[in-house]
């Protein structure tokens, strides 16, 4: 068994999983993988069940039955990783969005000395490629809106790639976690920070998707426009 561990919500990802999966486990650095997957009519699930004969050591899944949110997809992902002994446990998409090979970079930040380490489209080093331009400018002009805010110190606080440390997750109240969109992964890093907690940006690329379809809506983008200045205002969940 790893220490590390990355959790990845799918939803309709048959295009992608298996070569996710394959890619994470042939990383020189041993890292499990659970998939929580929200009731894919696709078959990403068999996809899934199918390589854990595979990789019984190393892969697991929990399914959810329907379309449940990425922050609650999230968040049980953490209470099941709590539930056993791992000391690092990540954040991704599997759609190749976020590349499996900056897990490694990720995983070396807590180790040096992070509790949340982020990868940021908005640090020296870090890039987006393959968005067209309206998008590029939606991403950074929501990043500072939410640092205009919060005052969160965060350049990409609204990234969804990261490495929390256990003890982050276990100091969080995540069932006090209010947001189950696009704000949720804001939501996350502020508490993170206003708990005192240090938090780093590692320079990344994404790249936006090649195959499957994107879960953004405008209502995800709603939650968080207003969640952010709720958030403003409430008190830290511990």
């Amino acid at each position: 068994m790893s220490d590390s561990l990355v959790i990845i919500p799918t939803f309709n990802e048959k295009e992608n999983i298996e070569k996710m999966i394959r890619k994470v486990f042939s990383l020189h650095v041993p890292f499990d993988i659970l998939i929580v997957d929200d009731g894919s009519p696709d078959g990403t699930a068999v996809i899934v069940k199918g390589l854990m004969k595979e990789f019984p050591a190393q892969l697991f899944i929990e399914e959810r039955k329907g379309k449940m949110g990425l922050g609650t997809a999230y968040i049980h992902g953490f209470k099941w990783a709590l539930q056993r002994s791992y000391e690092y446990v990540f954040e991704m998409d599997a759609d190749f969005s976020h590349s499996p090979d900056d897990l490694v970079r990720l995983r070396e930040a807590c180790v040096n000395g992070a509790d949340v380490a982020i990868g940021s489209r908005y640090v020296d080093g870090g890039k987006i490629d393959n968005w067209p331009l309206d998008r590029k400018l939606m991403s950074y002009f929501a990043s500072l809106y939410v640092r205009s805010v919060l005052w969160i110190g965060i350049h990409d606080p609204t990234a969804g790639f990261k490495c929390y440390r256990k003890k982050v997750l276990m100091t969080i109240a995540l069932d006090k976690m209010k947001f189950v969109g696009y704000a949720f992964q804001i939501e996350m890093k502020y508490t993170a920070r206003r708990l005192g907690f240090q938090v780093t940006e590692v320079p990344i690329t994404f790249t936006d998707r090649k195959e499957g379809q994107s879960k953004m809506s405008s209502g995800i983008f709603k939650e968080a426009f207003v969640g952010v200045i709720s958030m403003r205002f409430k008190k830290v969940n511990t």
